[in-house]
């Protein structure tokens, strides 16, 4: 009796049986700020890294102005935005942390506020830059997170002093962005917005020199 030469069949149905599992390799989205930036699962990298060349491109510079239906959107108005985030990346963290240590009640109770408001702050600017399609920052500047680590090394009434110092130098630069911004935007919802911004800032600029801490140190050079 002569056997059926069955190996080349065995063959094809593995191929055919493989193929639907490579045409069907699920799709993974582009990963959100805080998210991991690469997947658990190998096999779906691959796929994205083949398809997609482009990911790994430098983005392009957001310049110009753009028109949108709340109005044209500038370059001044998108500094405001990002402005705002970065100070909520430092700013929030580091509150947080003067909850903990700072070594005065005072600079505690302040510091529990302006965490809190923060928050808020970047709910609201996260808000406008998705319906501006105004891309974030995730991570703080080179001088946000040098300051953070100066406030860090410190202990005592020497943190406090620090933490005071470098979060009212912060708070008076950006002051003066919104209120450029609030003149001279013709978008009105960056406009709205600046006004949000505004309100939270001065508050915090309020809380931190009610500590009797500021000094001329933490307020920006005046210009003229």
């Amino acid at each position: 009796m002569r056997l059926r030469q069955s190996r080349p069949v065995l063959t094809v149905c593995g191929i055919a049986a493989l193929s639907p599992l490579i045409a069907c390799a699920p799709y993974s989205p582009t990963p959100g700020p805080g998210a991991s930036a690469f997947s658990t699962e190998p096999a779906v990298v691959d796929v994205e890294e083949t398809s997609s060349p482009s990911a790994e491109a430098e983005p392009e510079p957001e310049t110009g102005t753009w028109q949108t239906k709340w109005g044209p959107l500038t370059e001044t108005d998108r500094k405001l935005i990002t402005g705002v985030r970065l100070a909520s990346l430092w700013e929030m963290p580091i509150a947080q942390d003067a909850v903990q240590r700072a070594s005065t009640s005072r600079v505690r109770a302040i510091s529990k506020e302006i965490a809190e408001q923060h928050h808020t702050l970047d709910e609201q600017v996260r808000d406008v830059a998705a319906k501006l399609k105004v891309k974030l920052p995730v991570t703080p500047t080179d001088e946000q997170q040098d300051w953070m680590n100066d406030i860090s090394s410190k202990s005592g009434s020497a943190y406090d002093a620090t933490y005071v110092k470098w979060l009212r130098l912060a708070h008076g630069k950006v002051f003066a962005l919104i209120g450029t911004v609030r003149g001279s935007t013709q978008n009105t919802l960056v406009r709205r917005f600046s006004e949000q911004a505004n309100a939270a800032v001065l508050n915090h600029q309020r809380l931190l020199e009610s500590t009797g801490l500021t000094t001329p140190e933490s307020f920006p050079t005046p210009s003229g």
